[in-house]
């Protein structure tokens, strides 16, 4: 195939070594760009480090975003045979279920939405429910539903197989470097260099997806990429044996105003991560307290926790789009600066490594990202 530009002399810098940037630092470097991996922090650091790491499109809309989710989901078993290293990644859906008349309409509804959409969520009964996770303790079930195709991903051991393989390819990783500032430029003009605190890098282009700070970063440049402010907390327990024997995506309902739904499931090492309310929830409590109501909250429905220990997480701030969707592409204001931000980084990794690959070495727009572009908000 014929190219505008020989890859093999491209030049990319990616600022930050998260879940988004080591993804398309990975398929730059395989596809044999020039490629330095640029972090404020240690890989994994930000938001990755709290993530629930579900996998799934089911309740997304509209229809376009959730058809975008769902083309990556089918994406993450071919990137892992690629990776060829242990990432955690598990299949075998995602149950919730309901203990209100209102929560069971609610969750009809959206059950309704999936079907209509080819996404394979349905009601079940209390007995299959029980049969699928005999583990659990339900208490009182006005209506549930099973998701079959939802699984879960190790973020952190992801992003160690991507920063890997890419050096492997020649690629650099530059961690505990902040970005500082870039060249002096008009607006439509590149960027082609940035400095940090020791150094200063050359590039042909420049990816920015650092999650929080890719509002800053890209106003150095120029390019407004407004976010909302979203805390979040999870809390993990200490090691436990395996406990979720078949469903590795648990969302149990609230016991009441004050203690909303929580969601559970269980990591590679045995650690158990907890949340609650979904997953834009705005919690900031990371108290000892906090993580110990969560606990005693998960026990309820997984009396087998009742010997593990509570470990707070501190509150971690997520990626989070002004209008919830992603942000991805060139803006006219820094014509080689690539935005990549989204609050769904652990379901949209692979396709959009791959994506933003595409667009950057092959000089194309691809149609499937026209929603998501920058210009939107200016």
């Amino acid at each position: 195939m014929t190219q505008s530009k020989s890859i093999q002399t491209c030049d990319v810098a990616v600022i930050g070594a998260g879940i988004i940037g080591a993804s398309i630092g990975y398929h730059l470097a395989e596809r044999g760009a020039k490629v330095t991996v640029i972090d404020s922090n240690s890989p994994g650091s930000g938001a990755s480090s709290h993530s629930f790491a579900w996998i799934n499109a089911g309740f997304k809309s509209p229809y376009s975003y959730h058809e975008f989710s769902r083309k990556s989901m089918n994406m993450w078993d071919h990137l892992a045979r690629k990776l060829d290293m242990e990432i955690g990644l598990r299949w075998g859906g995602k149950i919730s279920w309901e203990s209100t008349d209102y929560g069971a309409e609610r969750l009809k509804h959206k059950i309704t939405q999936a079907k209509q959409w080819g996404y394979p969520s349905r009601l079940i009964t209390k007995p299959e429910l029980q049969e699928l996770a005999p583990e659990l303790s339900f208490g009182n079930v006005t209506a549930a539903e099973f998701t079959p195709v939802d699984g879960q991903v190790e973020p952190q051991l992801v992003i160690n197989a991507c920063l890997k393989r890419s050096k492997e390819y020649a690629a650099t990783l530059i961690t505990n470097a902040e970005v500082v500032a870039y060249n002096d430029r008009q607006d439509g003009d590149k960027v082609t260099t940035l400095t940090t605190a020791s150094n200063t890098f050359s590039f042909d282009y420049l990816v920015i997806a650092a999650g929080v700070d890719t509002t800053s970063l890209a106003a150095k440049a120029g390019v407004y990429i407004p976010q909302e402010v979203s805390p979040g907390v999870v809390i993990r327990t200490d090691s436990q044996p395996p406990l979720l024997s078949s469903i590795p995506i648990i969302y149990a309902p609230g016991l009441d105003i004050d203690h909303p739904e929580i969601h559970i499931r269980q990591c590679h090492d045995g650690t158990l991560m907890i949340g609650e309310g979904d997953q834009e929830s705005i919690k900031e409590d990371d108290t000892q307290d906090h993580a110990d109501d969560l606990l005693n909250r998960a026990i309820r429905y997984l009396p087998s926790l009742k010997n593990a220990r509570a470990i707070p997480v501190p509150v971690g701030f997520r990626p989070m789009p002004l209008d919830g969707y992603p942000i991805l592409g060139f803006s006219s204001n820094a014509p080689n600066v690539y935005i990549a931000l989204t609050h769904s980084g652990v379901t949209l990794a692979p396709l959009i490594g791959e994506l933003a690959t595409i667009e950057i070495l092959d000089d194309v727009q691809i149609e499937s990202v026209a929603p998501y572009r920058p210009e939107r908000f200016l």
